[in-house]
C-alpha cells in the first residue's frame, strides 16, 4: 500500500506540474498575440538577399521587431516591399532611413532603421499608402559591391604601369643610376680631405667678410650722419625758398639796385660840379630881408 501512494503522489506532482508548464506557455502565448505593434515599410531597389519573414529590424543597432513580409512592387518589379512589425513606442521620425546590413561577411542579414532627430515631425502613412514608408538607401557592402569593379579596374592600371616601370630598358638606366650615385660616393670618399678644407676656407672668408663689415661699420656710420647734415641743409634751403625767407632776400635786392642807383646819380653829379658839394650853388638870387 505504501508503495502505491508513494507512485501516486509522484504521478500527482507530475501531473501539476506538467498543467503549471501548460498554463505558463497559454499566458505567455496571450501575451505576446495580444501585443500591439507598429508596421512599417521600406522599399529595397535591386537584391534582398538575407532577408526573409521573421528576419530582425534594428532601430540604431537596437532589435525592435521582424520582417512579417516580404513581396515585388506591382508598379517596379525592381523593388522588393519590406514590411516590418516594431515595438509600438520607437516614435520613427521621417528623416529616418533604413537600409540591408549584415554582421561582417559571414553574419547574418538584418534591416537597419537609423537617424531621426526630435525636429523631424513623425513619419506617418499618406495617400493610398497601407503602412508609413521609410526611406532607404544602399547598404555599405552594396556601395563596395558597386564600386569594387572601379577599382579593380584602378589596381588594373596601376599594376600595368608598374610593370611598365620594371621593364628591362628601365631597370638597366636604374641599374646605371646606382653604379653612377656609388662611384659618386666613392668620389666624394676619396676627396673628402680637399672638401673639409674648402668648407675651412669658406668659413675663414665668412670671418674676414665679418671682420670687414665691423670695420665698415664707423665710415658707414659718419656717411649716415653727413647724409643727415646735407639733409638738414636742404631742408633749411627748401624752408628759405618756400618761406619768406625769400621774398625778403628779393625786397632787399630791390633795395640794394636803389642804393646803387642813388649813388651813382650822386658819384655823377660831384663829377660835373666838384664844387656845389663844398659851396653849395652860388648861382642863386639876393634875396632882400
Amino acid at each position: 500500500m505504501e508503495t502505491k501512494a508513494n507512485y501516486v503522489a509522484v504521478g500527482a506532482f507530475v501531473m501539476a506540474c506538467v498543467i503549471g508548464l501548460v498554463v505558463t506557455v497559454m499566458w505567455l502565448a496571450g501575451v505576446q498575440y495580444s501585443q500591439e505593434y507598429a508596421y512599417y515599410q521600406a522599399y529595397f531597389r535591386g537584391s534582398v538577399t538575407g532577408l526573409g519573414k521573421g528576419t530582425v529590424t534594428r532601430y540604431n543597432g537596437i532589435e525592435v521587431g521582424r520582417i512579417t513580409n516580404l513581396e515585388f512592387d506591382p508598379n517596379d518589379p525592381q523593388r522588393v516591399i519590406v514590411t516590418m512589425q516594431v515595438q509600438p513606442n520607437l516614435n520613427i521620425r521621417e528623416d529616418s532611413v533604413a537600409s540591408i546590413e549584415s554582421q561582417g561577411f559571414t553574419g547574418g542579414t538584418f534591416v537597419e532603421i537609423a537617424g531621426g532627430t526630435t525636429k523631424s515631425p513623425l513619419l506617418t502613412a499618406h495617400g493610398d499608402q497601407r503602412y508609413p514608408v521609410i526611406r532607404t538607401r544602399q547598404s555599405t557592402f552594396a556601395q563596395l559591391q558597386q564600386s569594387a569593379p572601379e577599382v579593380v579596374a584602378k589596381l588594373n592600371v596601376a599594376v600595368s604601369r608598374l610593370n611598365d616601370l620594371l621593364g628591362d630598358d628601365n631597370r638597366r638606366s636604374i641599374s646605371h643610376i646606382l653604379a653612377n650615385l656609388d662611384e659618386t660616393s666613392q668620389v666624394i670618399a676619396r676627396r673628402s680631405a680637399d672638401i673639409d678644407a674648402t668648407i675651412s676656407n669658406a668659413n675663414k672668408a665668412m670671418a674676414n667678410l665679418n671682420d670687414t663689415t665691423n670695420g665698415l661699420r664707423p665710415t658707414l656710420q659718419q656717411v649716415d650722419l653727413t647724409v643727415r647734415k646735407y639733409g638738414k641743409v636742404a631742408d633749411s634751403a627748401d624752408a628759405f625758398i618756400t618761406g619768406e625767407g625769400l621774398a625778403q632776400f628779393t625786397d632787399l635786392v630791390g633795395e640794394m639796385r636803389r642804393l646803387v642807383s642813388n649813388l651813382t646819380q650822386l658819384s655823377d653829379q660831384i663829377n660835373r660840379t666838384p664844387t656845389k658839394l663844398l659851396f653849395g650853388d652860388r648861382r642863386k638870387g639876393y634875396e632882400p630881408k
